[in-house]
């Protein structure tokens, strides 16, 4: 859970109020309450960072009329309704028009805490997708975000610069967590479609009848326009493809002719799966396969990426240090060797996490990197390799961490670099040279 994830609680019972708030505050949620609906729209903007769970039945503005302001005002915003006994129609209703899900009284704690836990790891990532879609509003900032020097690494930076400008639809393929949402965006950032509408959503858990209001509406008071409509010109992202019903992909090709060729709305379709061996042409229809696959890219898995993995741990240290106000943790080349040969089952998400916990960690004057590196494999039944590369190349790749980190640390101050690695300049010449560092890449 995000640490910074609230939920606004909105109830015209004091004791309901004061109850949900403390279950939830032991789960580690900020909690905020409101008396009624118009005081909890005063309060909630369109960025709100975090869920609300709001009552049906409640005077002056009741559920219902909540849910479609705030629809109206975030689409993206998790909506958790709380119903009584016989409400259940309306709470389905609730549904149909984009709340999250409902519970109907008398409800167990658990089962809400563990909704709102849901519903926030589905915000956060709604929130990350926005805050990223305004940053790759300069095309030339996704090349920034794709950190690594590796053969794979570049080919992924080139495919993006050529597919980009192209008009085909695009399916975009890869192991969970390796960052295909934001290739997406850098597709659309890096083309000729940058300055129009990019329109992103996820058809998992989705009827067939949600899917189709969704996408093609028809419109409904309170929630905006249909995605179609919405990315009319732009791109839309379609995330969560291998999920496609029989029916939703009827009505998916049916759009796909009707946007024509080359299509007036560029189609990039995500898969997201934890089964990378699957083959995706066996679970979509042949027609619908081969028209959103135009142009694929497959991304690699973290485990295929080389020195790629320690210059991103190296990158994360930073941020995270950065943020938590404390010193950089030091890699040892022990730590160095047990980063490269992980098998990072999570990819970029689970390298991420063990960058932060280290930082954590070195708070408190804990450091046993490698330790948490192979206590967080282990937890996902994946074992450490202890085959792989010569001792040689893991000091190698190594010593070119700690130069890069530190000529970023001191801004290509090669003179600082010297002094803090006890360097001569020949030395540090001929190992920049060697590992391919560009003092220009840190001015």
């Amino acid at each position: 859970m995000s640490r910074h994830m609230r939920v606004a609680i909105v109830d015209d019972e004091h004791d309901m109020r004061q109850s949900i708030s403390q279950w939830l505050a032991l789960s580690g949620f900020a909690t905020e309450t409101y008396a009624d609906g118009q005081e909890a729209l005063a309060a909630i903007g369109a960025d709100f960072p975090g869920v609300v769970i709001t009552d049906i039945r409640m005077p002056n503005i009741d559920g219902m009329t909540l849910l479609k302001r705030l629809v109206a005002l975030d689409s993206s915003i998790p909506v958790i309704m709380i119903t009584g006994h016989g409400d259940v129609p309306i709470a389905v209703e609730a549904m149909r028009l984009g709340a999250f899900d409902f519970l109907e009284k008398p409800f167990d704690p658990e089962q809400m805490m563990a909704l709102a836990e849901k519903a926030a790891k589905k915000r956060t990532l709604a929130l990350e997708a926005r805050a990223l879609r305004q940053e790759l509003g300069d095309g030339t900032t996704v090349m920034r975000r794709l950190v690594g020097a590796s053969e794979v690494m570049q080919r992924l930076r080139e495919d993006i610069l050529d597919i980009g400008q192209a008009d085909g639809h695009v399916l975009i393929d890869g192991e969970t967590g390796t960052g295909k949402t934001l290739v997406a965006h850098a597709l659309h950032a890096v083309g000729p479609r940058a300055a129009r509408k990019l329109v992103s959503f996820s058809v998992a858990g989705l009827s067939d009848d949600a899917f189709a209001l969704r996408l093609f509406g028809p419109a409904e008071e309170g929630l905006g326009k249909p995605l179609v409509e919405e990315a009319r010109g732009g791109t839309l992202i379609i995330e969560d493809v291998e999920q496609l019903t029989e029916a939703m992909q009827g009505r998916l090709m049916g759009l796909i002719g009707e946007l024509g060729t080359p299509p007036e709305t560029r189609l990039i379709a995500v898969r997201n799966t934890h089964r990378p061996d699957s083959a995706l042409e066996d679970v979509l229809r042949p027609d619908l396969y081969y028209r959103l696959s135009a142009h694929k890219i497959a991304l690699p898995p973290l485990r295929m990426r080389g020195e790629d993995i320690l210059a991103l741990f190296a990158s994360y240290l930073e941020q995270f240090a950065d943020e938590y106000g404390c010193a950089v943790p030091e890699v040892s080349v022990s730590d160095a060797a047990q980063l490269l040969q992980a098998p990072w089952p999570g990819n970029v998400r689970q390298l991420v996490n063990i960058a932060e916990r280290a930082v954590l960690q070195s708070r408190r004057d804990e450091t046993a990197l490698m330790w948490l590196i192979m206590a967080d494999n282990e937890a996902t039944g994946e074992a450490v390799t202890t085959e792989g590369k010569p001792l040689k190349e893991h000091v190698e790749a190594f010593e070119r961490m700690l130069i890069d980190n530190t000529m970023r640390r001191h801004k290509g101050s090669i003179t600082a670099v010297m002094e803090e690695l006890c360097l001569p300049r020949r030395t540090l010449n001929e190992k920049m040279a060697k590992y391919g560092l560009v003092r220009s890449d840190y001015v």
